[in-house]
């Protein structure tokens, strides 16, 4: 054991990479690790967005780049994943953070719609995640943290391609956890509650009372921060979770717990 016990969440000299990491929930955990000592590449198609969050993370001091990707694209996808290795010497860490959502009832959605999320949310993060194993292999271990949402638990009547999607990705990473354990890679999830971004803004918008009942509903009685995802992307990215894999943690307040 560490004779400081801090130190097993220390990142120094590890690299990371975050999809979606330029905005939101992605940048918070971007933060996180940075401050903890991990140099950050943040992958996003936004130019504008990327480069703010490499300035944000720069002033941390932290090294950072960012890389254009369209993560709906195989062979893109795999380019970014090589590209963030190449460009910080490693890669230690991958957050598979990036995704979409489309509101509406099930039978409105098109089938383009529906690949459009389950592409975006799900088969990027298999795609990316298959790309990086080569990398924390060769490297002795890695830690690759998803992110799922409560939705990946509860049901809703107007995300069903977005549910599906995260529900997936918790049996993904039960799956590639117990793959790859013996590889000393850790695969875990996080699932987000009703998080203040962009992506839930939109449906406070388009979701008559959501924002009254979100809160009614959440023990700490408020929405979270993208910075309440840091912690635990630092900690289930770090050495301290060194013997934990294939778990599906929430981060919501209290909401997937409230019983009324």
């Amino acid at each position: 054991m560490d004779d400081h016990p801090t130190e097993s969440f220390h990142l120094t000299g590890k690299a990371a990479l975050i999809t979606g990491g330029n905005g939101g929930i992605g940048l918070g955990m971007a933060e996180g690790l940075a401050l903890a000592g991990a140099a950050v590449a943040v992958a996003g198609r936004d130019a504008d967005k990327n480069a703010a969050a490499v300035a944000k993370l720069t002033k941390l001091g932290a090294r950072a780049i960012s890389i254009s990707a369209d993560l709906t694209n195989e062979q893109s996808c795999r380019a970014m994943v090589g590209q963030a290795a190449h460009q910080l010497g490693r890669l230690d860490i991958l957050v598979n953070n990036a995704g979409i959502n489309v509101r509406k009832a099930p039978q409105d959605y098109s089938l383009e719609e529906w690949h459009r999320v389950l592409d975006s949310n799900l088969t990027s993060a298999f795609v990316a995640s298959q790309a990086a194993y080569v990398h924390m292999r060769e490297a002795g271990g890695g830690k690759i943290l998803n992110v799922g949402s409560m939705m990946s638990i509860f049901g809703a009547s107007f995300v069903a391609p977005y549910g599906a999607s995260k529900g997936g990705i918790v049996q993904l990473t039960r799956a590639l956890a117990c793959a790859w354990a013996k590889d000393n890679i850790q695969v875990n999830a996080v699932l987000p509650g009703w998080i203040d971004t962009a992506l839930t803004r939109r449906a406070r918008g388009e979701v008559a009372g959501l924002h009254e009942r979100v809160v009614a509903r959440t023990p700490a009685g408020r929405w979270g921060t993208p910075e309440d995802m840091a912690g635990i992307a630092v900690f289930l990215c770090s050495a301290a979770a060194n013997f934990i894999t294939g778990t599906a943690i929430p981060v919501d307040g209290g909401y997937s717990v409230q019983g009324v």
